[in-house]
This record gives structure tokens, C-alpha cells and sequence, in this order.
């Protein structure tokens, strides 16, 4: 034992003696300093110095009698510390205030906040835990992390933060650091703790390096016994004191002493390291040269209160060489203790002094020489910040760690050939991960009371995503799968391509004993909602994976390991400001909605908003009906009606266009052989697609099919039951004869042309593309588009029919239509026309929820690229995105309609660029894109429900007001 002692001595001398540190606790105005910190303690009297000792336990959450202690402690004791734990930051605020006015020296205000303020307080910021952070391989992004809880630390007056926690965790089994440390190697775990005190401390607040001499390889919990570390000098010097030396170079102003038994460095085996004066003063203070403040665990732990009485350890702590004694537990013994052991020259004035200074010169150095009361006021939004949540986010996203992607199955592409189940371990909630997941595709939770039983409903699926959920709520709290779940995981991935995605501690993986049959294996670390949206969103190429791990999985993945994934240019789902837009601008558009629904210009709607490939809205408001008993959620879907014109027709014309098959030179002869010899065949694609053609804007075909004086549809057209002859259905118990679509062709074909020369917004142009399209790919628009767009955009709730594909609940009813189908039209397309097609029109008959429509908007705005694949080249969208006939006032391009060029039409906001494109729905839809601003826009309403004679939407614009909310919002 001795000899250990000697030749740990020996390494530390040799250190202490190349290793000559400046005083952490010295200020720039140092000569101001020291005035002030004499002038007090020339006034205070040996009770008030003994006072400043003890930093005592205060709750914001408990009653008047332990404000009353509190205050007692204060007065009566001269207490010159306290800790604040449970509470609400604003009453924390308003007894801090409180208390600092009956303090005759102001109170240093400590708190155990290392991943935040929520680490004790309600209604505060949660910021990811250090074993997550650990896993970050960008050290500015910890700097950052560091300030901004010194400022939430500044914000509600707490001087001293004790954080971080730099034991270095090599024992998976440690069951109070773990999640609380950077991780296993000591140069990572170094290196995070320098960045986060750099920030935390440019704030003006003091760091805590905790534990010393290190807490990382132990079995034990110190807050129920003594843990007992059995390492040698050298082993100690190496690993677990690495972290200490480094940071007192960079000015570590304080360190908390841990009760550990380390027989190496001291031989009393009842005595915790921390009421060591081996430990204190010769390894801390002499051999380490470190002259910051010095603070105990907490005093009421049993690593430290087996050993003696409760005053005997506070005057023990002191005589090892501690400065502030971190919750006492009987501060009145302990000073009489303290007094008595001043006269007995147990412990000297000068000794007392020492520490009292080093006490005083923490508070002038965190500002108390100036105090100010906390302003109570907006305290809570003050910590809850947006660029917390912004800060949060860019943590996570560095942080999750790719450990495995055989074959490159990583991020999920080709989404058409993808058939894809969601399994979930673990017992903590999985909401926001599959909510996210559904975003990029169709993905179905799959469950059941038994393995067979699983195995057997996952049979259909070629893609198994296996979430292993557990509880976020704090750091302790278990992370290991149960017994059946390594069974389940082992018996699923056997069976089926597997990615187990970890939201829990990586030592859960431990557990696993063969990763042989996991193609993916995601580390998330956590089961923050936030982690979740992020990890689902690398899943899908929206995000890469950045992240190393901060341990070891046994031999299987190293310490620092970590894959790098592909982004496939998918959207990724954010906040407003991680694209330089404002939230708050943004929350005009809910009072907007609320109005479009107050007002009944619609029952409900959906808004999309993404900018530069992120989403930073998305939103449903109001019902289906007005009856108001179904809510719309995002995943809805809208009649789009005319949007159907862009989303179906228009890609798949492109795609004909630059295949030459349907050139834009072309006429409609040429693409139609059945208007040769009309008053049609010499009109071109582009004059179509333009508007220019001087086709008619619409027929209503319906009407010819009705009686003329009771408008009753005849029964030569319908029928009530699907049979041979009537085997078109156009509504629910409607079935029109197959013959009359040849007469639809046909009115069209003879209808007049125009006479005047000029712009006529037109659908008749989009029954023809149908044909076209339909003739030379040889298959029904439905599925030309579905298979050559909808399937691998991912975009699964975009559909003709939809009631083929989709619950009737799950479709927003569009109209009570009255005069030709007499029923609510609820899945049926809305459009007449398009309806007597059989529900599948070039100009009308797609349904979808907004984020549908974005993705297909976002691969226009990405000229022609999404998800990893190439849809359209760049040249065919740019030719597609031009005005040919804008010298003859025409506004529109070939399909999109284009920014207004008479100020009185209200195509837009007039707010977009020249370059940006879209269109609108008589049902009430809209969408726009900007390439110039980034901006991708979609509102979906059923304004027509009641009845289309419903305008308030229409003679109110409020669909480009919304948009010139979303243009204004943009901040930089």
C-alpha cells in the first residue's frame, strides 16, 4: 500500500512541478478583486467566515416552513451558499430574490444542471445527456452547449453550474455515471469537457469538474455506499486524473471531491477520498496545482455519511482541504464543531481564511460584487428559447451514430421496390418515430402477443424497422432489453433485412450476442422526440449520420466508430429558424386558419411551408365537416382538383417530352391521331399547356346527360348497380355507360374554338393529354403516374380512387352535391368531367395530404432530383418553368401557372419571383414553389363543403395572404 502511495506521489510531483497553474478564480480586474474580497473579510466576524462554508439545500416546490429554515440558515448562520433542486424556475426567481436580500454578503447560488436547467426545474430546456453529446465529433457544438446553459444559469442567478461531469466512463456496468459521461476515452471525454467549460464559463459562470479523482470505473452507486476503486498510481495518473490535468490548464474554476475509496491514494479504507487529505490537499491542491474552488458531493450522500456524524464530516471535509461543504446536514453542529476545533488548533484561522477567500473571489468573479435581483418577468420563455431548440437539433444530428449498413441499405432508397414494417421493442412511447417515418413512406406497425404470430404478419414485408425504445425521463433509468426482446430481435432478423435503431444507453447493446443477421444498426442514444424525428428522417436520406461511439460494444464496434450516410436530398423536418424564417411570423397563419374557419370559408385545412429543402410547417386545423366531429390530421387527404393538372399530367408530359414522344412542337394531331380533321389538330402542346390554344375553358358534359327540365339523370346514361353495359362508377350507387366516354371525346373534339386570340384558362386541353398519355405508354394515367413518380417520391397518400386505397375517414369529405350525383361526395372526385372518366382525369380526380404535395413541389424546386433519383433532367423543368407567351400578356408557363402580370389578378401574393411556379384547385387548394426564395407552399381545404357556391375563400384571398405571412416570415 505504501509503495503505491509513494510512486503515485512521485508521478504527481513530477506533474506539479512542469505544471505551474494560474489562479482560475482571478479576474482580469484582479487588483478591484482583491479590495473587494478584503473589504469583506475584515468585516466578517469567525460565525460569518465559518457561514460562507456550507452551501445548503433550497427547494422552489416546498412550503413556508422550509422558506423559514432557509431564511434561518441565512440570518442566524451566516450561510453563504445555497443550492436550489426542485422547483419552477419562476419561484426558484422570486425566493432567490428573497433570499440574497436577507444575505449580508450575496448568496453563491450553485445547481446541479448538466443537461439543463430540467435537471431539477419544471418548465426549463432539456439539452441531450453528455454520453449523447459524447458521441459528437465537432467540439464548437459542446462550446455552444456550454454557453447556452450558462446563460439559462446566468438567466435565473445561479453562479456555479456543477457540470460537466468528466469521470471517464470505462465501466459499462457503472450504475450513477454512465449516460453522464462523455464516454470511455479519456482524450474524447477531455476534449468535450474543455469545450463545454469554455462555454459555460464565458457566460460568467463557474464549471464543476466532477467527480474527483474519478468515478468512471465503478460498479457502485456512492449515494448508497462507498465505492471502492482497486487501481494502481499509474493507472489513476493515466486514465482517470487525464481529464483533471487538462482542464486545469484551460482555467476549470471548480472541482467537486467524490466519496470513493482509493486505497492507492489513501490507506484509511472508511475514509471517502473526499474528506481525504491525500486526496484534497496533497494530489489536488500541491501535486496538481489546481487553486480553483473546491466543493464536496453532496454531504447527505452514504459514500459520505457511514463514516462519522454529520458535523464531525463537515469539519473533516474542511481539514482535508475542501472550500465549500456542499449540502450540510447539520449546519448548526458543524459550526460549533468548526468552533471548537479553532480553539483546540485543529484547524487554523488561517486555514478558515484560506478557503473563505477563495469563496469570495468565486462570487466577484460570477459577478456578485454587482449583484442584481432576477427579473421574474418572461423568465420562463427566456429559457426556453428558440435557439435551445435550434441547438438541440444540430446536437442530435451530430450525434447518432450508423454502426452497421450492409450493402448500403442505408439510407432506404428505391421506396417503390420497399415494402416496409415497424416493430417495436422496449416499453417507452415510439409516436414521434413513426409519425416521421410515415412521412417519407407508406410504413405499417406491425404487433402481436406472440413471436409466431409476428413472424407470420411479417411474411409480406421485405424491409423490417426494429425501434428499441426506452425511457428518456433521466439518465438512471434502465436501458437493457428484457430476455424475450434479444429473443424476438434475434428471431425477426433471421427471418427478414432488419434495422434495429437503438433510442437507449449503447451499452444495451452489449446484450446482443450476435449482430450477424442486423443489416442496419442505428445508435440514437436517447428517446427524445427530438432524437426520434432525427433519426427517422436518416433513415430516409434526409439527414446523414455523423456521429462515433463514445464506448465500446465489446469487440464488435470499437470506441469512435461510426458510419457516414448518404443524403438523398428528401425533405427533413425542422423549426422555422434552422432556415432563417421566423416561428413567431409563422403563428399568424393559426389565427388565419382560425378565420378561415370561423367563417366558415372552409371546415379545415392543411398548410405545408418548407424552405430549401426543410420542413418547417405543417399543420391541420379545424374538421372535415362543420359538424366538427372529426379533426383533419396531416396525413388526410384532399380532392386537389386543377393541382391534379401539375402533380399527374404535367410530370408525366415532361417525361413524353424529353423521351420525344410528345414533343412540345407537337399538335394535337400528331399526339392524338382522333382530332386529325378537327378545328383542333393544328394547335401545338405548347399553345395547350399555355393556355393559348383557344380551346374552351370547360363543358359540362354532366348536363347532356340529365333531364332539361328536372335535371334527374337519365337512365339511358345511368344506373344505380355496376353491370356490363353501365360499368363506369361516378359516385357511390352511380355507374354511367361506358359508351359515353367516346362522347365526351367527342364534344370536345367539335366543340368551337374560341374566336378571340389570347389567355383562356382551359381543362379541356388535360382530356386530351390523358389520351395521349394513356396511347403511347399504353397504361391508365392512375398508374403511369403512380408507378413512374408517386412510389419512389414516397409519396403513398397521393392517389386517384382513393377510396380503393384509403379509409373513408381518412379522406376530408369535398362537397353535398346536389345537382348531378346527390350524395356528399366523400373520395369521389369532385369534378364532374373527371368523374364521368371513372374518377381519373388529366385536369382533376388526385387526392393527397399537403406533405405529398411538397414532396412532388420540392423535386420541381430540385430540378427534377428527390430521394436519390433522378425523375426529369434540369433543362426539361427549366423549359417547362417559361413563359412563351408573355409578350401576348400570357402569365402562364407550360402547365405551371406563373406569378400574375395584371397587378388586379391575385395568382399570388405578388411577393414571389419571377422565376416561381404553381397553381390552385377549385376546391380550395394551392400550391407554390420559388426557387429563388426556397420556398415550397400547399394549402388543402374542401372550401367548396358545404356547396361550391361557398367563395368566402375565394373573395377573401386568403390563400395568398397565407403566402405573403410565409414570404415575410423569412429573416435572413
Amino acid at each position: 500500500m505504501k509503495k503505491n502511495i509513494l510512486a503515485f506521489l512521485a508521478i504527481a510531483f513530477t506533474l506539479s512541478l512542469s505544471a505551474q497553474r494560474l489562479d482560475p478564480l482571478r479576474t482580469k480586474d484582479f487588483v478591484a478583486q482583491e479590495i473587494w474580497v478584503d473589504s469583506i473579510m475584515n468585516s466578517m466576524s469567525i460565525d460569518e467566515k465559518i457561514g460562507q462554508l456550507f452551501m445548503v439545500q433550497a427547494y422552489s416546490n416546498l412550503d413556508e416552513k422550509h422558506e423559514r429554515f432557509i431564511n434561518k440558515m441565512i440570518t442566524k448562520y451566516h450561510v453563504g451558499s445555497l443550492i436550489f433542486m426542485q422547483g419552477t424556475p419562476e419561484k426558484q426567481a422570486i425566493l432567490n430574490n428573497r433570499y440574497q436580500d436577507s444575505a449580508k454578503v450575496p448568496l453563491l447560488i450553485g445547481f446541479d444542471g448538466e443537461w439543463g436547467l430540467d435537471m431539477r426545474l419544471k418548465n426549463t430546456y432539456r439539452f441531450p445527456w453528455n454520453m449523447t453529446l459524447g458521441a459528437i465529433r465537432n467540439d464548437s457544438l459542446i462550446t455552444k452547449f456550454g454557453k447556452h446553459l450558462g446563460q439559462h444559469a446566468k438567466r435565473i442567478g445561479i453562479h456555479v453550474n456543477f457540470a460537466p461531469v468528466i469521470d471517464v466512463n470505462v465501466n459499462p456496468e457503472n450504475p450513477i455515471i454512465g449516460n453522464r459521461s462523455f464516454g470511455e476515452s479519456k482524450e474524447n471525454v477531455t476534449a468535450k469537457a474543455i469545450a463545454f467549460i469554455k462555454g459555460m464559463q464565458s457566460e460568467g459562470v463557474l464549471a464543476n469538474g466532477k467527480h474527483f479523482p474519478g468515478h468512471g470505473d465503478t460498479a457502485a452507486d456512492s449515494h448508497h455506499t462507498l465505492p471502492v476503486l482497486n487501481f494502481d498510481a499509474a493507472r489513476l495518473d493515466s486514465i482517470e486524473l487525464y481529464p483533471y490535468k487538462k482542464t486545469f490548464d484551460v482555467g476549470l474554476a471548480s472541482v467537486m471531491t467524490a466519496h470513493l475509496n482509493i486505497p492507492s491514494l489513501e490507506p484509511n479504507a472508511t475514509l471517502p477520498t473526499s474528506l481525504s487529505k491525500n486526496v484534497v490537499t496533497n494530489l489536488l491542491q500541491e501535486k496538481l496545482g489546481f487553486q480553483g474552488l473546491i466543493i464536496t458531493d453532496g454531504l447527505n450522500m452514504k459514500g459520505a455519511t457511514n463514516y462519522a456524524t454529520s458535523a464531525q464530516i463537515d469539519l473533516a471535509a474542511i481539514q482535508a482541504g475542501n472550500d465549500l461543504l456542499l449540502i450540510p446536514q447539520d449546519v448548526p453542529g458543524s459550526v460549533a464543531l468548526i468552533k471548537k476545533a479553532l480553539e483546540t488548533k485543529t484547524l487554523t484561522e488561517e486555514r478558515l481564511n484560506f478557503s473563505v477567500r477563495k469563496i469570495l473571489k468565486s462570487k466577484y468573479w460570477a459577478g456578485l460584487h454587482n449583484y442584481k435581483p432576477v427579473l421574474v418577468e418572461n423568465i420562463e420563455q427566456d429559457l426556453n428559447r428558440v435557439e435551445d431548440k435550434l441547438l438541440h437539433r444540430e446536437l442530435v444530428k451530430n450525434s447518432i451514430t450508423l454502426l452497421k449498413n450492409i450493402n448500403g441499405n442505408l439510407p432506404i432508397r428505391d421506396l417503390e421496390k420497399q415494402k416496409i414494417a415497424y416493430v417495436q421493442l422496449g416499453d417507452a412511447d415510439n409516436t414521434a418515430y413513426v409519425d416521421m417515418l410515415k412521412n417519407y413512406t407508406k410504413v405499417d406497425v406491425v404487433a402481436d402477443k406472440n413471436l409466431d404470430g409476428l413472424i407470420t404478419k411479417l411474411k409480406p414485408y421485405n424491409y423490417v424497422i426494429i425501434g428499441f425504445h426506452k425511457s428518456n425521463q433521466h439518465p438512471w433509468k434502465s436501458y437493457k432489453f428484457t430476455n424475450k426482446e434479444l429473443v424476438w430481435l434475434q428471431e425477426i432478423a433471421r427471418e427478414k433485412s432488419v434495422i434495429l435503431d437503438v433510442f437507449a444507453s449503447p451499452y444495451s447493446l452489449l446484450q446482443v450476442k450476435s449482430f450477424a443477421n442486423i443489416e442496419g444498426l442505428i445508435v440514437s442514444y436517447q428517446n427524445s422526440k427530438i432524437s426520434q424525428e432525427v433519426s427517422a428522417q436518416i433513415l430516409f436520406g434526409a439527414i446523414t449520420a455523423k456521429g462515433k461511439l463514445p464506448v465500446s460494444i465489446g469487440s464488435e464496434f470499437k470506441e469512435g466508430f461510426g458510419l457516414t450516410s448518404t443524403n438523398l436530398s428528401r425533405f427533413e423536418y425542422t423549426i422555422p429558424e434552422a432556415v432563417g424564417m421566423s416561428s413567431i411570423k409563422l403563428a399568424a397563419i393559426d389565427k388565419m386558419a382560425d378565420t378561415i374557419i370561423n367563417q366558415k370559408m372552409a371546415p379545415g385545412l392543411q398548410i405545408f411551408v418548407a424552405r430549401n429543402g426543410k420542413v418547417v410547417l405543417e399543420k391541420s386545423y379545424g374538421y372535415h365537416t362543420h359538424d366538427k366531429k372529426i379533426p383533419v390530421k396531416n396525413s388526410d387527404i384532399y380532392d386537389l382538383a386543377s393541382l391534379t393538372k401539375i402533380l399527374a399530367s404535367l410530370p408525366l408530359i415532361m417525361k413524353a417530352e424529353e423521351e420525344q414522344r410528345i414533343p412540345l412542337s407537337a399538335s394535337l394531331r400528331d399526339i392524338l391521331p382522333s382530332f386529325s380533321n378537327s378545328n383542333k389538330e393544328k394547335v401545338t402542346v405548347k399553345e395547350v399547356l399555355s393556355h393559348f390554344g383557344r380551346l374552351k375553358a370547360w363543358i359540362p358534359f354532366y348536363k347532356d346527360t340529365q333531364d332539361s327540365i328536372t335535371g334527374k339523370n337519365l337512365a339511358t346514361f345511368y344506373s344505380s348497380k355496376k353491370s356490363n353495359k353501365f360499368d363506369i362508377k361516378v359516385a357511390e350507387n352511380l355507374f354511367i355507360n361506358h359508351n359515353y366516354k367516346d362522347s365526351i371525346y367527342k364534344y370536345i373534339k367539335e366543340a368551337d374554338q374560341r374566336e378571340r386570340v389570347g389567355y383562356k384558362y382551359s381543362d379541356l386541353g388535360y382530356y386530351i393529354f390523358k389520351e395521349a398519355l394513356e396511347l403511347q405508354y399504353d397504361k391508365p394515367l392512375d398508374k403511369l403516374v403512380d408507378q413512374n413518380f408517386y412510389q419512389s417520391l414516397g409519396a403513398d397518400r397521393t392517389t386517384y380512387l382513393p377510396l380503393k386505397k384509403f379509409h373513408r375517414n381518412e379522406i376530408v369529405p369535398t362537397e353535398i352535391d346536389t345537382y348531378y350525383r346527390n350524395q356528399l361526395l366523400q373520395g369521389y372526385v369532385h369534378d364532374m368531367g373527371a368523374a364521368m372518366l371513372g374518377g381519373v382525369g388529366g385536369h382533376a380526380g388526385l387526392f393527397a395530404n399537403a406533405n405529398d404535395v411538397g414532396k412532388i413541389m420540392q423535386m420541381y424546386l430540385q430540378k427534377g432530383f428527390y430521394g436519390g433519383k433522378r425523375y426529369l433532367k434540369p433543362e426539361t423543368i427549366d423549359k417547362f418553368n417559361h413563359r412563351y407567351f408573355s409578350k401576348e400578356k400570357v402569365r402562364r408557363g407550360l402547365g405551371f401557372d406563373k406569378p400574375q402580370l395584371n397587378p388586379r389578378v391575385k395568382a399570388t401574393c405578388g411577393c414571389v419571383s419571377e422565376e416561381s411556379f404553381g397553381h390552385s384547385g377549385f376546391t380550395g387548394t394551392y400550391t407554390w414553389a420559388d426557387p429563388k426564395s426556397g420556398l415550397v407552399y400547399v394549402f388543402l381545404s374542401n372550401r367548396v363543403y358545404p356547396n361550391m357556391d361557398n367563395r368566402g375563400l375565394i373573395r377573401s384571398n386568403m390563400r395568398t395572404k397565407i403566402q405573403q405571412v410565409i414570404q415575410d416570415a423569412i429573416i435572413n
